[in-house]
């Protein structure tokens, strides 16, 4: 149990959480980095060509059945990490999660105010009329998702080659501004421009939570080279505790 990570919680009323595909793994969703991640692994094309904008426009059934093969996994369920996040934002210590993560977990797990720089599995949008679809229905169709007006349903994750959207960066930048806590987990902080937005945070209070290194190990107050579930699940469960006992 991390006690420095346990009392930087009591002492904050304004944390925010940026997270990256380490939260998720530990729930079974693999990532894309890693030794046996999407990138490691041998396709007809590089999975980051597959994913492009580019080729969703010209090749739209071979990019849905990479898609509804390796980018949905239905079964995944919250773990430790997502439901001390929360915890954390019922007790309203948490005021955003900030994730680059594209699976609806945060949700799942009980988070409220999640921003997905990314997009989300969890929500379709046909490309004509706009109507939505959820992930049930891109899953169950035998060929192109096609909507009722006969456009072309596309995910909302932002491929390559699209920009993020602006009113999820800019809201994400005010939050991670006024934190007075921010906890980076499970992102090695390579995915740009995603990661920058770290760089608004001027407090001291910054603690990353990852099983390798980062390029801003040294700027941060508390580093801990773990799993991201064990460590936030514990520091909650023992920071509530505590606020029992008193």
């Amino acid at each position: 149990m991390d006690k420095s990570l346990e009392n930087l919680i009591a002492e904050s009323q304004k944390i925010v959480f940026f997270g990256g595909a380490g939260v998720s793994t530990e729930s079974g969703i693999p990532d894309f980095r890693s030794v046996d991640g999407l990138y490691s692994q041998k396709y007809k094309y590089p999975p980051e060509k597959i994913l492009s904008h580019s080729f969703f426009m010209d090749n739209t059934q071979e990019f849905y059945e990479f898609y509804k093969n390796k980018m949905i996994c239905l079964t995944a369920k919250p773990n430790q990490a997502h439901l001390a996040l929360a915890t954390l934002e019922k007790l309203n210590k948490l005021t955003a999660v900030i994730t680059q993560n594209i699976d609806g977990l945060h949700q799942l797990g009980g988070a409220e105010n999640v921003f997905e720089l990314h997009g989300s599995v969890q929500r379709n949008y046909c490309m004509r009329c706009n109507k939505f679809y959820d992930v049930n229905f891109i899953l169950n169709s035998l060929d192109i998702p096609r909507c009722e007006c006969g456009g072309i349903i596309k995910p909302d994750v932002v491929l390559y080659e699209e920009s993020l959207d602006d009113g999820v960066v800019s809201s994400a930048i005010k939050h991670i501004k006024n934190a007075d806590m921010l906890i980076i987990g499970g992102t090695s902080l390579g995915v740009y421009p995603a990661a920058g937005l770290i760089d608004y945070y001027h407090g001291n209070k910054l603690v990353l939570i990852n099983k390798s290194s980062t390029p801003i190990d040294a700027q941060a107050n508390l580093v801990i080279n773990d799993s991201i579930g064990k460590i936030l699940g514990e520091a909650v469960t023992s920071y509530l505790e505590n606020q029992a006992h008193r």
